[in-house]
């Protein structure tokens, strides 16, 4: 990776429920979303190398606000709150809902949304769902399948498979995709050069 590219800074800036108090648009937005329990905290730590810069939980469902880092002080990663997780109220189901989607319709400098997906399991209603919603609404996604070191490359590879087909059936062109692990940092490279590359061209 060329030294550049590396993230130097990750700061905290600010947490909150409406997308109204977000920072100034002056830089272009990374947002990071998926359902609860993805490993989403822990692929931001690997990518940022800031083992505590987003808070990780045993207990899924622990993001509930839009978080925003300032990287290297010309972008902002955006950590929002993960959604699907079933022990909670179906009025704080929908109320997180809302905000994520109020976020990805309003926030004018949302650059890319990784969707983070598991790859151990097979698609999932909700994820399918958003990504259709998602694609009706234009919104540049590219997905992460998280957790790969817990599967052999034939299971990883036969998942993945079966994901692209289903997706296949809503969308002519697949996105994006990476393949990661937080463990052992697989993919930290190839979504930090895209991110890289995208600045470079704006």
């Amino acid at each position: 990776m060329k030294k550049d590219i590396l993230i130097k800074t990750a700061r905290f800036i600010i947490s909150n429920v409406d997308v109204k108090k977000c920072p100034s648009a002056v830089y272009p937005e990374y947002a990071f979303v998926g359902r609860s329990n993805v490993g989403k905290s822990s692929l931001i730590n690997m990518l940022t190398n800031n083992k505590s810069l987003a808070k990780i939980s045993s207990k899924p469902g622990k993001t509930k606000l839009i978080n925003h880092f300032l990287i290297n002080n010309n972008w902002y990663l955006v950590d929002l709150p993960g959604y699907g997780y079933a022990k909670i109220s179906k009025k704080e189901r929908t109320l997180i809902g809302k905000i994520i989607k109020q976020y990805i319709e309003k926030r004018e400098n949302l650059t890319c949304l990784f969707l983070l997906i598991d790859s151990r399991l097979k698609p999932q209603q909700n994820d399918m769902e958003f990504i259709e919603w998602l694609g009706i609404n234009k919104v540049p996604i590219a997905l992460v399948f998280t957790k790969t070191d817990k599967l052999s490359k034939y299971q990883l590879d036969s998942n993945i498979t079966n994901f692209k087909n289903e997706l296949l059936k809503q969308w002519e062109k697949l996105p994006q995709y990476f393949l990661t692990s937080a463990k052992t940092k697989k993919g930290k490279d190839e979504i930090l050069n895209y991110i890289w590359e995208i600045n470079k061209n704006m």
